[in-house]
């Protein structure tokens, strides 16, 4: 078998991402490609998406700032939340982008926190979400949400044009720390990730193949770009652990704990089939890892108190997804 292909339980393994003999094409009984459409599952629905950013001024200040959207699955409504702080951070900004408010798609709001001057730039008006089951929190097109701290901007998400970004007379320096992404539904979720700034997109497909009559215990699998690179077999006595990826030229630790899918009260535990009884959350996390760092679970609090006034530190990435089986 190559790097990539299924692992045995109780087994960790470094895995490369990029090289691999199987076929994205021609599935065998080691390498089984993660596809949305295998088993025709339906993609779980995205709920939320929180992206944490670390900005630089040209002063030295440090600001940290949380962009978060909400959606709606019955009414299709939208919801942007921004907080803003170093230890206490403050809410900044919330927006309702339900369709039937206009007025409120399109604006700027000033405020001042601790000293510092915010100015919030957005255009939501032409924001397109995805159709279908593609539909998820965060836009994918069209919109802008732009933040000036001081006369200085210290993050811009979005399509913004050039010209009008050309327009800022100062730029501050501003990276994702951290991503999370909610889903509710069936054991199948989807999304796309960027590990580092010089690094490609990409698509990521977690899966639990538990549903599928052939197999009679439930089956974990995380595929990126068409290639699987975690295989879990007995998940339901596996339900936590972490393995090694490259990715980009990066060592990307991939954690995972599935124990509420399993194990929550109110649930069956112990299914010999199936994907577990339980509706609770699992969590997977993606993490670049830095230098000889050991620690698996990060917390968002840790990762600013590193960062903190630390800027010749190579800042990493973090994925986490919070997956609830309904």
């Amino acid at each position: 078998m190559d790097l990539i292909s299924c692992y045995s339980q109780y087994s960790v393994q470094v895995s490369e991402s990029s090289s691999s003999s199987c076929s994205s094409f021609t599935p065998t009984s080691s390498c089984i490609v993660a596809s949305p459409n295998n088993n025709n599952l339906t993609p779980s629905t995205q709920t939320s998406v929180s992206s944490l950013y670390k900005t630089t001024l040209s002063s030295g200040d440090h600001h940290f700032t949380t962009v978060t959207w909400h959606r709606n699955p019955t009414t299709a409504d939208h919801h942007l939340h921004i907080t803003s702080g170093h230890h206490e951070p403050t809410t900044i900004f919330r927006l309702n982008t339900h369709s039937g408010i206009f007025r409120k798609k399109k604006g700027t709001k000033t405020l001042e926190i601790n000293g510092s001057r915010f100015e919030i730039s957005y255009d939501l008006s032409s924001a397109q979400y995805g159709s279908g089951v593609g539909a998820g929190a965060e836009p994918i097109e069209g919109y802008y949400v732009a933040i000036l701290v001081n006369s200085e901007l210290g993050l811009l998400v979005g399509d913004m044009s050039d010209e009008k970004i050309k327009s800022f007379k100062r730029v501050g320096k501003y990276c994702l720390i951290s991503r999370k992404e909610y889903y509710s539904g069936n054991t199948l979720y989807s999304t796309k990730a960027k590990f580092s700034d010089a690094g490609n997109w990409h698509d990521i497909v977690i899966r639990c193949t538990g549903e599928n009559p052939g197999l009679k215990y439930p089956v974990l699998q995380v595929g990126i770009d068409k290639r699987v690179v975690i295989r879990v077999k007995r998940l339901q006595w596996n339900f936590r652990g972490n393995q090694t990826i490259f990715l980009d030229g990066l060592l990307v630790d991939l954690m995972w704990d599935v124990h509420d899918w399993f194990f929550n009260s109110g649930s069956e535990s112990g299914s010999g089939s199936g994907s577990g009884s339980g509706s609770g959350q699992a969590v997977f996390m993606f993490r670049t890892r830095s230098g000889l760092d050991s620690r698996l679970w990060l917390e968002e609090k840790m990762v600013k108190s590193d960062d903190d006034g630390n800027d010749d530190k190579k800042t990493g990435f973090a994925l986490l997804i919070y997956a609830s089986k309904s």
